[in-house]
Protein backbone atom coordinates (compact mmCIF):
# COMPACT_ATOMS: atom_id res chain seq x y z
CA UNK A 1 0.00 0.00 0.00
CA UNK A 2 2.50 3.00 -1.22
CA UNK A 3 1.28 4.98 -4.35
CA UNK A 4 2.81 8.02 -4.32
CA UNK A 5 -0.29 10.16 -4.66
CA UNK A 6 -2.43 8.08 -2.37
CA UNK A 7 -4.33 9.70 0.51
CA UNK A 8 -3.79 8.99 4.30
CA UNK A 9 -6.91 7.13 5.50
CA UNK A 10 -8.17 9.33 8.38
CA UNK A 11 -10.64 6.90 10.16
CA UNK A 12 -7.73 4.67 10.63
CA UNK A 13 -4.64 6.84 11.29
CA UNK A 14 -7.39 8.18 14.20
CA UNK A 15 -7.68 4.67 15.76
CA UNK A 16 -4.27 3.82 15.77
CA UNK A 17 -3.82 7.21 17.45
CA UNK A 18 -5.98 6.85 19.95
CA UNK A 19 -4.65 3.34 20.72
CA UNK A 20 -1.24 5.06 21.53
CA UNK A 21 -3.13 7.74 23.02
CA UNK A 22 -5.15 5.50 25.95
CA UNK A 23 -2.35 3.07 26.35
CA UNK A 24 0.89 5.90 26.93
CA UNK A 25 -2.15 7.73 29.01
CA UNK A 26 -2.19 5.15 31.94
CA UNK A 27 1.87 4.78 31.43
CA UNK A 28 2.24 8.51 31.96
CA UNK A 29 0.65 8.04 35.65
CA UNK A 30 4.06 6.71 37.68
CA UNK A 31 6.53 9.78 36.73
CA UNK A 32 4.38 12.83 38.27
CA UNK A 33 3.54 10.19 41.25
CA UNK A 34 7.43 9.68 42.11
CA UNK A 35 8.05 12.20 44.75
CA UNK A 36 4.82 10.93 46.37
CA UNK A 37 6.68 6.95 45.76
CA UNK A 38 10.00 8.02 47.19
CA UNK A 39 8.20 9.52 50.52
CA UNK A 40 5.69 6.31 50.88
CA UNK A 41 8.13 4.01 50.18
CA UNK A 42 11.76 5.68 51.51
CA UNK A 43 13.45 6.08 48.47
CA UNK A 44 16.76 6.94 47.26
CA UNK A 45 16.88 8.40 43.94
CA UNK A 46 18.68 5.41 42.57
CA UNK A 47 15.49 3.55 43.40
CA UNK A 48 13.48 6.19 41.22
CA UNK A 49 15.63 6.00 38.83
CA UNK A 50 15.11 2.03 39.11
CA UNK A 51 11.79 2.13 38.70
CA UNK A 52 11.59 4.00 35.17
CA UNK A 53 15.34 2.39 34.17
CA UNK A 54 13.28 -0.93 34.40
CA UNK A 55 10.35 -0.31 32.55
CA UNK A 56 12.16 0.67 30.13
CA UNK A 57 14.50 -2.14 30.32
CA UNK A 58 11.32 -4.54 29.63
CA UNK A 59 11.05 -2.40 26.11
CA UNK A 60 13.72 -3.05 25.28
CA UNK A 61 13.27 -6.74 25.73
CA UNK A 62 9.92 -6.82 24.50
CA UNK A 63 9.33 -4.72 21.99
CA UNK A 64 12.09 -5.90 19.46
CA UNK A 65 10.56 -9.74 19.55
CA UNK A 66 6.63 -8.40 19.09
CA UNK A 67 7.77 -6.09 15.68
CA UNK A 68 9.43 -9.22 14.48
CA UNK A 69 6.21 -11.37 15.39
CA UNK A 70 4.14 -8.52 14.00
CA UNK A 71 5.61 -8.48 10.51
CA UNK A 72 4.94 -12.67 10.37
CA UNK A 73 1.82 -13.24 11.84
CA UNK A 74 -1.45 -11.15 11.53
CA UNK A 75 -3.23 -10.33 14.86
CA UNK A 76 -4.76 -7.75 17.22
CA UNK A 77 -3.44 -9.44 20.48
CA UNK A 78 -0.75 -6.78 20.76
CA UNK A 79 -2.28 -3.67 19.51
CA UNK A 80 -5.21 -4.48 21.83
CA UNK A 81 -4.00 -6.43 24.35
CA UNK A 82 -1.19 -4.02 25.51
CA UNK A 83 -3.21 -1.09 26.10
CA UNK A 84 -5.72 -3.28 28.31
CA UNK A 85 -1.87 -4.79 30.93
CA UNK A 86 -1.14 -0.85 30.73
CA UNK A 87 -4.60 0.77 32.32
CA UNK A 88 -4.93 -2.53 35.06
CA UNK A 89 -1.95 -2.91 35.93
CA UNK A 90 -0.59 0.78 36.31
CA UNK A 91 -3.68 1.87 38.37
CA UNK A 92 -2.62 -0.88 40.91
CA UNK A 93 0.64 0.92 41.52
CA UNK A 94 -1.30 3.13 43.63
CA UNK A 95 -2.39 0.29 46.29
CA UNK A 96 0.89 -1.68 46.05
CA UNK A 97 1.91 -2.31 49.97
CA UNK A 98 5.72 -2.45 48.70
CA UNK A 99 8.20 -0.93 46.77
CA UNK A 100 8.69 -4.18 45.06
CA UNK A 101 5.21 -4.95 44.35
CA UNK A 102 4.89 -1.34 43.10
CA UNK A 103 8.18 -2.18 40.85
CA UNK A 104 5.94 -5.31 39.71
CA UNK A 105 2.97 -3.40 38.97
CA UNK A 106 4.83 -0.70 36.83
CA UNK A 107 6.60 -3.96 34.97
CA UNK A 108 3.49 -5.29 33.97
CA UNK A 109 2.26 -1.91 32.69
CA UNK A 110 5.36 -1.88 31.19
CA UNK A 111 5.16 -4.79 28.92
CA UNK A 112 1.47 -4.11 27.79
CA UNK A 113 2.84 -0.31 26.67
CA UNK A 114 5.97 -2.44 24.93
CA UNK A 115 3.10 -5.21 23.37
CA UNK A 116 1.37 -2.20 21.57
CA UNK A 117 3.64 0.20 19.99
CA UNK A 118 6.03 -1.70 17.34
CA UNK A 119 2.71 -3.24 15.98
CA UNK A 120 0.40 0.15 15.94
CA UNK A 121 3.39 2.13 14.65
CA UNK A 122 3.82 -0.06 11.99
CA UNK A 123 0.56 -0.24 11.16
CA UNK A 124 0.96 3.97 10.41
CA UNK A 125 2.62 3.82 7.35
CA UNK A 126 0.39 1.41 5.57
CA UNK A 127 -2.48 3.84 6.38
CA UNK A 128 -0.13 7.27 5.38
CA UNK A 129 -0.41 7.44 1.60
CA UNK A 130 2.13 9.93 0.80
CA UNK A 131 2.06 12.04 4.21
CA UNK A 132 4.38 9.43 6.28
CA UNK A 133 6.50 12.11 8.00
CA UNK A 134 2.76 14.04 8.97
CA UNK A 135 0.72 11.09 10.03
CA UNK A 136 3.61 9.38 11.75
CA UNK A 137 3.59 13.09 13.37
CA UNK A 138 -0.04 12.15 14.23
CA UNK A 139 0.27 9.01 15.17
CA UNK A 140 3.33 10.03 17.81
CA UNK A 141 1.26 12.85 18.94
CA UNK A 142 -1.28 10.39 20.49
CA UNK A 143 1.05 9.33 22.93
CA UNK A 144 2.89 12.57 23.83
CA UNK A 145 -0.60 14.32 24.38
CA UNK A 146 -1.04 11.68 26.82
CA UNK A 147 2.40 12.42 28.79
CA UNK A 148 0.92 16.17 29.16
CA UNK A 149 -2.91 15.61 29.77
CA UNK A 150 -2.20 12.39 31.89
CA UNK A 151 -0.23 13.77 34.71
CA UNK A 152 -2.33 16.34 34.83
CA UNK A 153 -5.32 14.11 35.29
CA UNK A 154 -3.10 11.91 37.43
CA UNK A 155 -2.03 14.90 40.03
CA UNK A 156 -5.10 16.11 39.97
CA UNK A 157 -7.04 13.16 41.20
CA UNK A 158 -4.58 11.58 43.50
CA UNK A 159 -4.61 15.26 45.16
CA UNK A 160 -8.14 14.81 45.95
CA UNK A 161 -8.89 11.13 46.07
CA UNK A 162 -5.71 9.72 47.06
CA UNK A 163 -2.99 7.02 45.76
CA UNK A 164 -5.48 4.26 47.35
CA UNK A 165 -8.20 5.36 44.79
CA UNK A 166 -6.13 4.85 41.53
CA UNK A 167 -7.86 1.57 40.10
CA UNK A 168 -10.83 3.31 39.53
CA UNK A 169 -8.85 5.21 36.91
CA UNK A 170 -9.22 1.97 34.82
CA UNK A 171 -13.19 2.36 33.82
CA UNK A 172 -12.14 5.29 31.62
CA UNK A 173 -9.74 3.16 29.13
CA UNK A 174 -12.50 -0.09 29.50
CA UNK A 175 -14.80 2.33 27.47
CA UNK A 176 -12.29 3.09 25.04
CA UNK A 177 -11.54 -0.39 24.23
CA UNK A 178 -14.82 -0.67 23.48
CA UNK A 179 -14.75 1.46 20.30
CA UNK A 180 -10.82 0.37 19.39
CA UNK A 181 -11.79 -3.19 19.42
CA UNK A 182 -14.71 -2.50 16.55
CA UNK A 183 -12.03 0.57 15.20
CA UNK A 184 -8.59 -1.16 14.86
CA UNK A 185 -8.31 -3.38 11.31
CA UNK A 186 -6.16 -6.40 11.54
CA UNK A 187 -2.34 -5.68 10.93
CA UNK A 188 -1.14 -6.69 7.26
CA UNK A 189 2.10 -8.75 7.91
CA UNK A 190 5.06 -7.56 5.53
CA UNK A 191 5.78 -11.20 3.74
CA UNK A 192 8.72 -12.16 6.17
CA UNK A 193 7.18 -15.39 7.23
CA UNK A 194 9.63 -18.16 5.69
CA UNK A 195 12.18 -16.16 7.09
CA UNK A 196 13.44 -16.87 10.99
CA UNK A 197 14.32 -13.99 13.23
CA UNK A 198 18.17 -13.73 12.11
CA UNK A 199 16.99 -14.13 8.29
CA UNK A 200 14.49 -11.45 8.94
CA UNK A 201 16.67 -8.92 10.39
CA UNK A 202 19.31 -9.53 7.13
CA UNK A 203 16.24 -8.88 5.04
CA UNK A 204 14.94 -6.08 6.13
CA UNK A 205 18.37 -3.93 7.72
CA UNK A 206 20.94 -5.34 5.46
CA UNK A 207 21.84 -3.07 2.88
CA UNK A 208 20.84 -0.25 5.40
CA UNK A 209 22.52 -1.16 8.74
CA UNK A 210 24.88 1.57 9.09
CA UNK A 211 22.31 4.58 8.58
CA UNK A 212 20.01 3.09 11.04
CA UNK A 213 22.33 2.31 13.27
CA UNK A 214 23.01 6.56 12.91
CA UNK A 215 18.92 6.99 13.57
CA UNK A 216 18.93 4.63 16.47
CA UNK A 217 22.13 6.14 18.27
CA UNK A 218 20.93 9.53 18.09
CA UNK A 219 16.98 8.38 19.14
CA UNK A 220 18.63 6.32 21.97
CA UNK A 221 20.59 9.47 23.45
CA UNK A 222 17.88 11.91 22.92
CA UNK A 223 15.62 9.25 24.77
CA UNK A 224 18.35 9.23 27.83
CA UNK A 225 18.22 13.17 27.87
CA UNK A 226 14.26 13.02 27.82
CA UNK A 227 13.65 10.28 30.25
CA UNK A 228 16.43 11.69 32.63
CA UNK A 229 14.39 14.57 32.86
CA UNK A 230 10.98 13.89 33.05
CA UNK A 231 12.20 11.36 35.88
CA UNK A 232 14.41 13.63 37.98
CA UNK A 233 12.75 17.26 37.12
CA UNK A 234 9.72 16.32 39.42
CA UNK A 235 12.08 15.33 41.96
CA UNK A 236 14.12 18.22 41.80
CA UNK A 237 11.37 21.16 41.75
CA UNK A 238 9.36 19.01 44.68
CA UNK A 239 13.00 19.84 46.87
CA UNK A 240 12.37 23.10 46.14
CA UNK A 241 8.83 23.73 47.18
CA UNK A 242 6.92 23.29 44.07
CA UNK A 243 3.18 22.11 44.75
CA UNK A 244 1.98 18.51 43.27
CA UNK A 245 -0.13 20.16 40.82
CA UNK A 246 2.62 22.33 39.64
CA UNK A 247 4.65 19.03 39.29
CA UNK A 248 2.15 17.71 36.68
CA UNK A 249 1.48 21.02 35.44
CA UNK A 250 5.75 21.40 34.47
CA UNK A 251 5.22 17.11 33.06
CA UNK A 252 2.69 18.24 31.22
CA UNK A 253 3.93 21.49 29.41
CA UNK A 254 6.70 19.35 28.87
CA UNK A 255 5.33 16.63 26.80
CA UNK A 256 2.27 18.73 25.19
CA UNK A 257 4.89 20.68 23.86
CA UNK A 258 6.67 17.39 22.06
CA UNK A 259 2.92 16.72 20.61
CA UNK A 260 3.03 19.99 19.32
CA UNK A 261 6.58 20.04 18.37
CA UNK A 262 6.09 16.73 16.71
CA UNK A 263 3.65 17.81 14.37
CA UNK A 264 5.23 20.73 13.05
CA UNK A 265 8.66 18.54 12.36
CA UNK A 266 6.53 15.81 10.60
CA UNK A 267 5.10 18.71 8.61
CA UNK A 268 8.45 19.98 7.57
CA UNK A 269 10.34 16.84 7.30
CA UNK A 270 7.73 16.44 4.17
CA UNK A 271 8.61 19.37 2.73
CA UNK A 272 12.51 19.93 3.65
CA UNK A 273 13.44 16.61 4.51
CA UNK A 274 14.34 15.14 7.89
CA UNK A 275 18.23 15.79 8.05
CA UNK A 276 17.69 19.67 8.54
CA UNK A 277 14.77 19.29 11.28
CA UNK A 278 17.08 16.91 12.91
CA UNK A 279 19.78 19.21 13.32
CA UNK A 280 17.65 22.33 13.97
CA UNK A 281 15.70 20.71 16.97
CA UNK A 282 18.84 19.41 18.26
CA UNK A 283 20.80 22.33 18.56
CA UNK A 284 17.92 24.40 20.07
CA UNK A 285 17.18 21.83 22.76
CA UNK A 286 21.12 22.74 24.47
CA UNK A 287 19.92 26.20 25.49
CA UNK A 288 16.70 25.18 26.46
CA UNK A 289 18.03 22.92 28.98
CA UNK A 290 20.16 25.45 30.76
CA UNK A 291 17.28 27.51 31.19
CA UNK A 292 14.73 25.28 32.49
CA UNK A 293 17.61 23.95 34.76
CA UNK A 294 18.90 28.07 35.92
CA UNK A 295 15.34 30.05 36.19
CA UNK A 296 13.45 30.30 38.83
CA UNK A 297 9.81 31.01 39.90
CA UNK A 298 7.33 30.76 36.99
CA UNK A 299 9.76 31.33 34.62
CA UNK A 300 10.45 27.32 34.98
CA UNK A 301 6.94 27.20 33.21
CA UNK A 302 7.41 28.30 29.50
CA UNK A 303 11.22 26.99 29.86
CA UNK A 304 9.97 23.12 30.26
CA UNK A 305 7.49 23.58 27.64
CA UNK A 306 10.51 24.77 25.60
CA UNK A 307 12.69 22.21 26.10
CA UNK A 308 10.10 19.39 25.85
CA UNK A 309 9.36 21.61 21.90
CA UNK A 310 13.10 20.87 21.01
CA UNK A 311 13.84 17.84 22.75
CA UNK A 312 10.78 15.65 21.71
CA UNK A 313 10.59 17.00 17.76
CA UNK A 314 12.63 14.26 16.57
CA UNK A 315 10.82 11.39 18.35
CA UNK A 316 7.98 11.11 14.94
CA UNK A 317 10.75 11.43 12.43
CA UNK A 318 12.62 8.33 13.92
CA UNK A 319 10.15 5.97 13.33
CA UNK A 320 9.24 7.38 9.83
CA UNK A 321 13.29 7.66 8.83
CA UNK A 322 13.66 3.99 9.42
CA UNK A 323 10.34 3.20 8.17
CA UNK A 324 11.92 4.31 4.87
CA UNK A 325 14.74 3.29 5.14
CA UNK A 326 13.82 -0.74 5.63
CA UNK A 327 10.13 -0.40 4.34
CA UNK A 328 9.44 -4.09 4.06
CA UNK A 329 9.26 -4.17 7.86
CA UNK A 330 7.40 -1.86 9.38
CA UNK A 331 7.09 -3.02 12.63
CA UNK A 332 10.59 -4.29 13.23
CA UNK A 333 12.11 -0.30 11.83
CA UNK A 334 9.12 0.62 14.62
CA UNK A 335 10.91 -1.25 17.34
CA UNK A 336 13.99 -0.57 17.35
CA UNK A 337 12.93 3.55 17.53
CA UNK A 338 10.32 3.21 19.86
CA UNK A 339 11.68 -0.11 21.58
CA UNK A 340 15.10 -0.26 21.21
CA UNK A 341 16.00 3.22 21.45
CA UNK A 342 13.65 4.12 24.30
CA UNK A 343 14.64 1.51 26.13
CA UNK A 344 18.34 1.94 26.21
CA UNK A 345 17.99 5.54 26.42
CA UNK A 346 15.92 4.65 29.52
CA UNK A 347 17.98 1.72 30.63
CA UNK A 348 20.65 4.61 31.96
CA UNK A 349 18.37 6.60 33.80
CA UNK A 350 19.24 5.11 37.11
CA UNK A 351 22.37 5.91 36.50
CA UNK A 352 21.36 9.68 36.42
CA UNK A 353 19.69 9.01 39.88
CA UNK A 354 22.83 7.46 40.69
CA UNK A 355 24.52 10.17 39.79
CA UNK A 356 22.74 13.05 41.82
CA UNK A 357 22.68 10.54 45.25
CA UNK A 358 26.18 11.86 45.00
CA UNK A 359 26.21 15.32 43.60
CA UNK A 360 23.15 17.17 42.76
CA UNK A 361 20.13 16.82 40.61
CA UNK A 362 20.48 20.21 38.96
CA UNK A 363 24.18 19.97 38.30
CA UNK A 364 23.56 16.04 36.95
CA UNK A 365 20.74 17.67 34.56
CA UNK A 366 22.99 20.17 33.33
CA UNK A 367 26.11 18.03 32.40
CA UNK A 368 23.14 16.15 30.21
CA UNK A 369 22.91 19.37 28.31
CA UNK A 370 26.53 18.16 26.71
CA UNK A 371 24.49 15.29 24.87
CA UNK A 372 22.87 16.96 21.80
CA UNK A 373 26.75 18.41 20.84
CA UNK A 374 27.59 14.25 20.35
CA UNK A 375 23.89 14.18 18.12
CA UNK A 376 24.49 16.68 16.42
CA UNK A 377 27.68 15.46 14.93
CA UNK A 378 26.08 12.23 14.21
CA UNK A 379 22.88 13.92 12.71
CA UNK A 380 25.72 15.06 9.88
CA UNK A 381 26.51 11.34 8.87
CA UNK A 382 22.54 11.07 8.34
CA UNK A 383 21.50 9.55 4.54
CA UNK A 384 20.59 12.97 2.43
CA UNK A 385 16.57 12.98 2.23
CA UNK A 386 15.32 13.96 -1.10
CA UNK A 387 12.50 15.23 -1.50
CA UNK A 388 9.48 13.50 -3.56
Amino acid sequence: MSPIDQRADVKIIFALTLVHFIGDFYNSFIIPLLPLFIAKYSLTLAQAGLIVGFSRFLAFIVQPPVGYLADRYPTRVFALGGPLLVMIFIPFSGIAPTFWLLLICVSLGSIGSSMFHPTVAGMVSRYAGRHLGFSMSIFIMGGTLSFGVGPLFITWFVNNFGLKAMPLTMVIGLGVMVFLFKAVPMPVVEGLKENGLIGSIRVVFGAVWKPVFLVWLVMALRAFVAQSYLTFMPVLFAKEGYSLISIGTLVSLFTVAGAISGMVAGHLADRIGYKPVFFAAHALTIPCMLLLLFLRGNWVFPAAFATGFCNLATLPLGVALVQKLAPRGKSMASSLMTGLAFGVGGLMTPLTGLMADYLSIRSVLGMLAAIPLITIILIAFFPSDKRD
